[in-house]
């Protein structure tokens, strides 16, 4: 069960975020539907944040969001407060990171996911169509019908992005694969709805599918689930999502944001933050595809190889990744 924290007046926030130890920094962040614990997006982002608390001593503001209308309240509030930086979680809160931002310029913000243009916003991004692609070449090596699924969250080009990746590296090891793709709405309860998830992906599988992919926050979680159930492998997205289900759980498309959190909090205590924007993929370390005890029976030595075969062809430009954003268009589906 999620923890749901409600916005009210101004020192309700207060008394709900944490209070910094140390007067050169005052990082906070805003986590977006699903909360801090959907074991995906917005828990990597926490987990970035722990891991700058546990290393400095330095606590930070948190708010968890229950509503779009609370987004902007929220950065707000912290901005009242004299938070810096100031993380938004997600490109919902594109909006409300612009509005505050123009009004505080001498505090600095930053966003995962959506470029905010202005002197005092880093916008942090990433190439999720990489990853993607390795996942899905896995995926593809693994799967035994030749079918596979896409499970997406909100139906917007982000998540096309990492369905479109996938379904390259589908093609890639298995040219004839068919690959199912649904998303799970067009709203940001999207995001947070293990039961509809579950459901598309029995929905998958009764169509042959023996390996899901999804990328839909906490309705990710009903994906897992629902596969692991019906006797197929599924992929977990964001953070190492593989220990959920041991032994079912073929790989994570990992997604770096709790390294991006951390770094922006710690520029900030240093005094080093920068502005603009900060684009990550397989170069960077931005994204990846996660391999541990849980998951390495299901990756033979040829898989992995595979993968990292095509991770340095990426890498190097011998293979590209069609970015859905660029175009809204896939080559392959």
């Amino acid at each position: 069960m999620f923890r749901r924290v409600f916005l009210g007046a101004a020192a309700a926030l207060t008394l709900s975020a944490a209070t910094a130890l140390a007067a050169d920094t005052k990082p906070a962040i805003v986590f977006d539907i699903g909360g801090k614990f959907d074991k995906s997006f917005n828990e990597s982002m926490f987990n970035g944040s722990e891991k700058f608390k546990a290393e400095t001593g330095i606590d930070y503001g948190s708010f968890e969001i229950a509503n779009e209308a609370q987004r902007e309240q929220a950065i707000r509030n912290f901005a009242d407060q004299g938070y810096s930086p100031i993380i938004a979680a997600g490109f919902a809160q594109a909006a409300a990171v612009e509005k505050v931002a123009k009004e505080y310029p001498d505090l600095n913000f930053a966003i995962v996911d959506m470029v905010v243009d202005l002197p005092n916003v880093q916008s942090i991004v990433f190439k999720e169509h990489e990853g993607s692609y390795l996942v899905g070449l896995l995926a593809g090596m693994a799967s035994k019908s030749g079918k596979v699924g896409f499970v997406g969250g909100m139906d917007i080009p982000l998540i096309r992005k990492f369905g479109c990746g996938y379904a390259q590296g589908v093609k890639a090891a298995r040219a004839d694969a068919t690959i199912f793709q649904n998303m799970t709405g067009d709203t940001g309860a999207a995001w947070n709805d293990p039961v509809k998830g579950g459901e598309i992906t029995k929905g998958q599988m009764a169509q042959g599918a023996d390996v899901v992919y999804a990328a839909a926050g906490a309705t990710g979680l009903g994906v897992l689930q629902a596969a692991a159930d019906g006797g197929a492998l599924s992929i977990g997205v964001d953070a190492n999502q593989n220990y959920l289900h041991p032994g079912k759980v073929l790989t994570s498309m990992l997604k770096r944001v709790d390294v991006a959190v951390y770094n922006v909090m710690k520029s900030g205590k240093e005094g080093t933050f920068k502005p603009g924007i900060l684009s990550l993929g397989l170069a960077e370390d931005g994204v990846g595809y996660a391999m541990d005890d849980n998951n390495k029976p299901l990756v033979t030595a040829e898989m992995q190889a595979a993968a990292e075969k095509a991770k340095a062809d990426i890498i190097s430009g011998a293979i590209k990744v069609h970015d859905y954003t660029t175009d809204n268009s896939c080559p392959v589906q």
